[in-house]
């Protein structure tokens, strides 16, 4: 269930009309039914190439992401699963956290690709909470925190986690319209996740 919020509108013209009272709904009720399988796994259903959706700027809305990742992954073991849903979940907090993406009206996009050694995830965000432009030419990308792992770590973790448990990941740089991606190999020997285990 996902509890919906009026937010009342910048448009001046909208400044009389009285404000919506809060509501729940299921969250199956937010997804449009031609893409219902996105977020439950049906195996009658041939495999896909390249998943995409884009997503609101609630925090509430994170079950429907990790339904969302867990079925992109669905023809992988439970191990690999758990593992891409956490990254892939982490990419979406911080979306949300961190950036336009989480504020009234925003949205961000989680793009999936299957590919022959793993899966390749990309979410793109709508830029910087304050309105920073990366100047045309310059990239500016993510460096996880080092000490993002630390226990008593405060922040973050998000980035360090994809770091040390995705195979590759990055970024393209762009503050004003920021693209993280991870690739993540089927096969986890090596991974610190199976080493931890």
């Amino acid at each position: 269930m996902v509890l919906m919020s009026a937010v009342r509108s910048r448009d001046p013209s909208a400044a009389d009309l009285p404000s919506l009272p809060q509501v729940t709904l299921p969250l199956w009720d937010v997804v449009p039914a031609r893409v219902r399988h996105y977020f439950h796994h049906d195996p009658d259903r041939a495999a896909y190439a390249t998943r995409r959706y884009e997503f609101g700027s609630s925090l509430e809305l994170l079950p429907l992401v990790r339904a969302f990742l867990n079925t992109c992954a669905a023809h992988r073991d439970a191990d690999y699963r758990y593992l891409f849903t956490l990254l892939g979940s982490e990419l979406a907090s911080n979306a949300l956290t961190h950036s336009l993406s989480g504020r009234p009206f925003g949205t961000f996009t989680l793009r999936c690709e299957r590919r022959r050694a793993g899966m390749h995830l990309t979410c793109t965000d709508q830029g910087h909470p304050d309105g920073r432009t990366t100047p045309e030419g310059r990239h500016e990308h993510l460096v996880a925190d080092p000490a993002g792992l630390d226990p008593d770590a405060e922040s973050g973790r998000g980035l360090a986690l994809v770091d040390a448990l995705s195979t590759t990941w990055g970024d393209n740089g762009i503050a004003d319209h920021r693209q993280v991606w991870f690739f993540l190999a089927y096969d986890l020997t090596g991974n610190r996740w199976t080493q931890a285990a």
